[in-house]
């Protein structure tokens, strides 16, 4: 198949696995009334998933280059099915949560692994534009996935939207199965040796995008409460995120042209400087209604330069180890999420949110500091 069609269904993959991502939240009340639970305790269903997806992203980047690419993305898609399948048939909420757990580590598999082979497809000049597409598939279900899971739970119940998941996922593995290049035969016994990774530079590289994330996220989480919290209308907080939705779309995008044109690091400063200053600019406050919303969709545009440019940066500088860097950048980005939304949820306790951003724009000047001190050429060294 033309590299194209691999994009393409790339791009379709992303986005299924997004939708499952995105889905649960708003159907966290629907479940809680299922077994009587608080929205609290339903929510442990989100914890879960997104904590197997950090553990597990980097063990099947390192199978996949130790087993195959094609034969890892496959397997995982097909215990993605399994997992909704019986998240759907979940008797109990016990039930629910082990198999959100399967769920969350076959994702875990899919999205680094897809990232990978988008990488090695992309014509090299056009590599963080290809990532960037790729990644707007998960934009997209955020936007679209999940709002449309909602309405087909609202009229067939909350487990339907897995039972459709479950099935798109089953033509997707056929699918991805037919369209990705055969795994290179291994001769030998073990085959040869992978390069090893050098582990200070692999955090150095990183660890932007824990800090990017931290900061991103740390206000996003609290976004909602915020505009709340300061007499919003649902209609007027709807809005508002579609905003930012619509700006880290179109960030995403511009982001992959911009790295493939002007550089991947200068890219990636670009972005934080543009984080920092929303931020900034939401520390000191901007009043509300339409003010909110064009920032909004500014910050989050700059915002997205970043996840492609570093993406495609890393594919470029570990080929070898491609799979494994893309499923480590995929678990710093979960942690940077989660520690946002700690060090967030702290900062809006004790001052606000106005203090919250302030905090965050901080660490994206950290951010700043961080993508220099990483811009110096990747190398690995051969193992033995």
């Amino acid at each position: 198949m033309s590299a194209p069609w691999r994009l393409a269904c790339g791009w379709i993959t992303l986005f299924v696995v997004g939708t499952d991502l995105f889905i649960i939240s708003p159907l966290l009340p629907r479940i809680a009334t299922q077994w009587g639970l608080s929205v609290g305790m339903a929510g442990l269903s989100v914890t879960v998933f997104s904590l197997t997806y950090l553990i597990g992203a980097p063990l099947f980047g390192q199978l996949a280059d130790r087993f195959g690419r094609r034969r890892t993305l496959v397997g995982c898609l097909l215990g993605f099915v399994a997992a909704n399948l019986l998240t759907a048939a979940a008797p109990s909420f016990g039930w629910l949560l082990a198999v959100r757990v399967a769920a969350g580590a076959a994702a875990s598999g899919v999205a680094p692994l897809i990232y990978a082979g988008v990488g090695e497809a992309a014509p090299p000049a056009r590599r963080a534009t290809w990532m960037a597409i790729a990644v707007s598939g998960l934009l997209l279900a955020l936007s679209v996935g999940a709002p449309t899971g909602t309405i087909i739970a609202s009229y067939l119940g909350w487990r339907a939207p897995f039972v459709v998941l479950g099935l798109l996922s089953l033509g997707l593995a056929a699918a991805n199965r037919l369209i990705w290049p055969a795994d290179p035969r291994r001769t030998g016994q073990a085959g040869a040796p992978l390069p090893a990774l050098n582990l200070p530079l692999v955090v150095r590289r990183l660890f932007p995008t824990v800090l990017w994330a931290t900061a991103l996220y740390g206000v996003y989480t609290y976004l909602g409460t915020w505009l709340t919290l300061g007499g919003s209308s649902a209609a007027e907080i709807a809005r508002a995120i579609g905003y930012y939705g619509v700006g880290a779309l179109g960030g995403t995008l511009l982001g992959g042209q911009l790295a493939d044109r002007f550089g991947t690091t200068r890219t990636m400063l670009l972005s934080v400087v543009g984080l920092a200053a929303g931020l900034a600019a939401f520390s000191v406050g901007v009043g509300s209604g339409w003010a909110v919303d064009i920032l909004l969709l500014v910050m989050s545009a700059f915002a997205q330069f970043y996840f492609p440019a570093q993406q495609s940066g890393l594919a470029r500088d570990f080929p070898e180890r491609r799979a494994l860097m893309l499923a480590l950048n995929n678990s710093a980005l979960f942690l940077g999420i989660s520690l946002g939304s700690l060090i967030g949820g702290e900062a809006m306790a004790l001052s606000g949110f106005n203090a919250n951003a302030g905090v965050c724009a901080v660490i994206a000047c950290l951010a700043l500091v961080s993508i220099r001190a990483s811009n110096a050429p990747a190398r690995i060294s051969p193992t033995g």
